[in-house]
């Protein structure tokens, strides 16, 4: 059994156990609340919002300065039957790759790093802090830029995904204790989200799921109009476009949207879609369609919708826009890789399009997506 079967059995069950309605604990609210970015000796800025100030989240195409990832420790990992050998191989595989095309900071736990410095090309700079996991998307610092070549970090609130996987409280802190280290001031931001809930068409647009910013295990206090507000405020956007849910299934994410759609350019979008009717995901992806093609964007652009096939129980999807190149996850196996692949790589006919073994990457739940969160040049 992997870490997805895994999980999905185990949170099934609890569901079966607890019944289908469920009012709101003082639990749902403790899991909701912001860190104590204070304690991490990093600037905070208060009494202001990004937009306020004039900054905004880049999108992932805008030239990067270096990217962040974290080598996952044994924590998440020793126990769910995948050799933790294989683990760090692979996470290695997708920095030793990237680092050929722009720097990477690697943070590793302090008691790891002995195990690990030798998977690393020579070129990856090596940061210790205390982590719980490797998913850099969720846990790293979206950083923020303005017209004055100044950053800063989107301090939003990192729960574990729901609290599915305590203890988390230093994967909650990793935004903090890296603007400390890069000297990168934080907006501390009330709102539970991961990096891979979000996708932005640097242009005004923000891509979310239903599924996942109005879950109750991340903002039972918000309702979707204050999240959208906040969103904007953080972001830099001015439009939310909403899908209802994330492929399926999804156990751990609860419907990021990095599973199943991306912005390939403004007024463009890549969207999984299957032609299978007995799979879940078919009326998931169909609805996502509909939703897409029925609004615009923040520019007013009816939105072009590319669509990539998901004939594979990884997501190609998760794919991540480096400094000329395009890393993605790939099973290894060409009749599943070979489509997705080739679209790809006539989307982004100026990149490098490079497939990686996302095989362990997809049995975590995630793809190269997940574990690398840009630095944008200033």
């Amino acid at each position: 059994m992997d870490r997805r079967e895994f999980l999905l059995q185990t949170i099934c069950a609890a569901a079966a156990m607890a019944g289908p309605f469920r009012s709101l604990s003082a639990d749902d609210k403790k899991i909701s609340a912001m860190p104590d970015y204070k304690s991490t000796g990093t600037k905070l800025l208060t009494g202001s919002t990004p937009v306020a100030d004039g900054f905004r989240f880049p999108a992932e195409w805008e030239e990067h300065e270096y990217t962040i990832m974290v080598m996952p420790p044994p924590q998440n990992w020793k126990d769910y039957g995948i050799p933790l050998e294989d683990v760090r191989g692979q996470w290695a595989d997708v920095a030793n790759k990237l680092s050929e095309y722009e720097p990477v900071l690697m943070v590793v736990h302090p008691s790891e790093r002995k195990h690990t410095q030798k998977l690393f090309s020579k070129e990856i700079e090596i940061v210790e802090f205390a982590v719980n996991d490797g998913w850099a998307r969720d846990s790293g610092p979206m950083v923020l830029v303005n017209g004055k070549g100044e950053r800063r970090i989107a301090g939003f609130t990192f729960n574990g995904w729901g609290a599915k996987f305590p203890p988390y409280s230093d994967d909650s802190l990793l935004k903090g204790r890296l603007g400390k280290h890069l000297n990168m001031p934080l907006y501390p931001i009330d709102l539970v989200l991961e990096g891979g809930a979000v996708a932005v068409d640097g242009e005004g647009t923000v891509l979310t799921t239903e599924q996942c910013l109005l879950n109750k295990n991340r903002n039972s206090a918000n309702d979707r109009a204050k999240v959208e507000k906040m969103l904007n405020d953080s972001l830099g956007t001015s439009k939310v476009i909403w899908l209802g849910k994330g492929l399926e299934p999804d156990p751990v994410t609860d419907g990021h949207i990095d599973g199943i759609a991306a912005f390939a350019e403004p007024g463009v979008v890549l969207l999984h879609m299957t032609k299978d009717k007995n799979d879940v995901n078919y009326e998931i992806c169909q609805d996502a369609k509909r939703r897409l093609k029925e609004t615009t964007d923040a520019k007013g652009r009816k939105l072009e919708v590319i669509e990539l096939p998901l004939d594979s129980e990884l997501s190609h999807m998760n794919f991540y826009i480096g400094n000329e190149c395009i890393l993605v996850p790939i099973t290894t196996r060409r009749e599943e890789d070979e489509r997705p692949i080739g679209i790809l790589r006539e989307v982004f006919a100026d990149y490098e399009v490079i497939g990686i073994d996302g095989t362990v990457l997809g049995e975590g739940g995630g793809g190269i997506h997940c574990i690398t969160q840009q630095v944008p040049k200033v």
